[in-house]
């Protein structure tokens, strides 16, 4: 692993337990086992390492979702891969998942630049458009619908770590069936 590797890693871990203010960079680069310097040298902030974390694990998610998607499927399928792979996802990395939450809910959410924001949600925005303009999902404000099925998902994953691992399955099934009866334009 390489260094810059290795610094993003050591500020998850140390961001997810203690905060973002309970962990200077100093206490980063020790753990990293790297000199101050070596830390600003691949990040000239703080501020920067914290974006620059949020980005790359925003992009591993999407990059899974992106490839576990069939442009065949119809809409509900599509939506259904999106969600339960993202739970999925989730589960398998509770500190990525807990440090998307983390910056999502903190003032470095609005340090991310507009264009990056974008980025990171354009393919689930472009697929809730089809699913509208296919007669699928309903006719809400696009940011609106992303919204309401973020924050599911969210109380979804919190639910089933309370849960037995035995539950895990089920759980995510009929959460999908709720949201997608919030979402899904009835015929």
């Amino acid at each position: 692993m390489n260094k810059e590797q290795k610094i993003l890693e050591t500020a998850l871990k140390l961001f997810v337990e203690f905060g973002f203010h309970g962990t200077p960079t100093s206490k980063i680069a020790k753990e990293a086992g790297v000199a101050n310097g070596t830390l600003f040298h691949y990040f000239a902030t703080k501020e920067t390492l914290i974006k620059e974390l949020y980005v790359s694990i925003k992009n591993e998610l999407n990059q899974l979702l992106m490839a576990k998607l069939d442009v065949n499927d119809e809409i509900k399928i599509a939506a259904k891969k999106l969600y339960s792979n993202t739970i999925l996802w989730a589960l398998a990395n509770k500190d990525k998942f807990h440090y998307i939450q983390q910056v999502q809910f903190s003032p470095h959410l609005a340090q991310i630049p507009s264009d990056v924001s974008l980025e990171q949600t354009k393919m689930h925005t472009e697929f809730i458009e089809l699913g509208k303009a296919k007669g699928a999902i309903k006719l809400m404000p696009t940011d609106f619908i992303f919204t309401l099925v973020n924050s599911q998902i969210t109380g979804i994953y919190q639910y089933i770590l309370t849960q037995p691992p035995t539950q895990q399955h089920e759980i995510i099934e009929q959460g999908f069936e709720m949201i997608w009866d919030l979402i899904a334009l009835k015929k």
